[in-house]
């Protein structure tokens, strides 16, 4: 396995050092890389005001581990993730899948390194933003956001910024409009420009809407963290375990579990138990081999009645009339 170790930024100093990386070279705006490694489409842009805009669209030929040490940690990386096949956000303890149909909204602080384990045959496509924290409060004023707190959260002394999602409907479409430009010349940057606007829009307003928790995080927290999210995902079939048992599994206090778990995600853990499970009974209603009550009874539901209320609640159609409108 190819190992690349590189950094980002909010500006344009790390271009030619992860193109060397690379193997490749800087042309424009793109970065020229063997086709033995990579086959497609690496584009940048300074889209001004302390922002980059990254684009990625292309096929793996190599298995390749990607450790990312920003030399800079005064911003924030937004990756909108559409990836195709086997790439994993990973650790020595785990490895997270993230793309299209996993987590495909990853929102890390500069601080924090992260390490990414690409399959030869997978197709690495996403869309990534890089902005200065100090630019966050400029833009939410400039867009008529209101954005509490907005000092102390880009503070890195006092908050670590990051976020494991999914992202909207609204920005998976906006990615995909994107998309229908050849990359290259001053249109499709300008539908660049608008894109990276628009997204940020979006992103800062329901930053804004969401009670942020302000604290620090570091690396082994993250991991642990995620660690109890996958513990979680892998045992949907089963109850819900106690918040001291997941505290337990995360080696912390109770009340730091759920905060940091509540930072991370955007959830509580039985929320996030709660969604993933219901994404599952519509997985298994879509695929049309199992009647409602037996997935009921697969999930744990407590019964018919409760697991009804819960797709419901959440998806807007009951079960039953989910599975009658495929």
């Amino acid at each position: 396995m190819k190992i690349i170790e590189h950094s980002y930024g909010a500006d344009l100093d790390w271009v030619k050092p992860f193109a060397n990386k690379l193997g490749g070279k800087v042309k424009g705006n793109f970065i020229i890389v063997p086709e033995d490694t990579f086959t497609g489409t690496r584009y940048f842009l300074d889209c001004g005001e302390d922002i980059v805009a990254y684009y990625v669209d292309v096929m793996n030929n190599k298995d390749i581990h990607l450790i990312q040490k920003n030399t800079k940690k005064d911003f924030i990386g937004i990756y909108y993730n559409i990836t195709e096949g086997d790439v994993k956000y990973s650790s020595d303890s785990f490895a997270l899948n993230v793309g299209r149909w996993k987590y495909n909204l990853l929102v890390i602080d500069s601080s924090l390194d992260t390490n990414y384990k690409i399959k030869a045959g997978s197709r690495s496509h996403a869309f990534c933003i890089f902005i200065k924290k100090t630019r966050m409060a400029y833009f939410a004023k400039k867009n008529n956001i209101n954005f509490k707190n907005i000092n102390k959260i880009t503070n890195s002394s006092k908050n670590t910024i990051i976020r494991f999602d999914r992202m909207s409907d609204e920005s998976y479409h906006l990615i995909e409009e994107l998309q229908r430009f050849k990359p290259g010349g001053p249109v499709y940057d300008l539908n660049i420009r608008g894109t990276v606007h628009l997204l940020l829009s979006n992103f800062f307003k329901k930053m804004s809407a969401t009670r942020i928790i302000i604290q620090t995080v570091n690396k082994l927290d993250l991991e642990r963290i995620i660690e109890t999210q996958m513990f979680l995902i892998n045992n949907i079939e089963e109850s819900f375990p106690s918040i001291e048992t997941m505290a337990l599994k995360a080696n912390m206090s109770e009340s730091k579990f759920k905060n940091l778990f509540k930072k991370i995600t955007g959830k509580t853990p039985n929320t996030f138990f709660m969604e993933n499970k219901l994404l599952e009974a519509k997985k298994l209603l879509e695929e049309n081999q199992l009647s409602v009550s037996q997935i009921s009874d697969k999930l744990s539901f407590t019964n018919n009645s409760y697991f009804a209320s819960k797709f419901k609640a959440h998806f807007g159609l009951s079960p039953k009339m989910f599975a009658n409108q495929l």
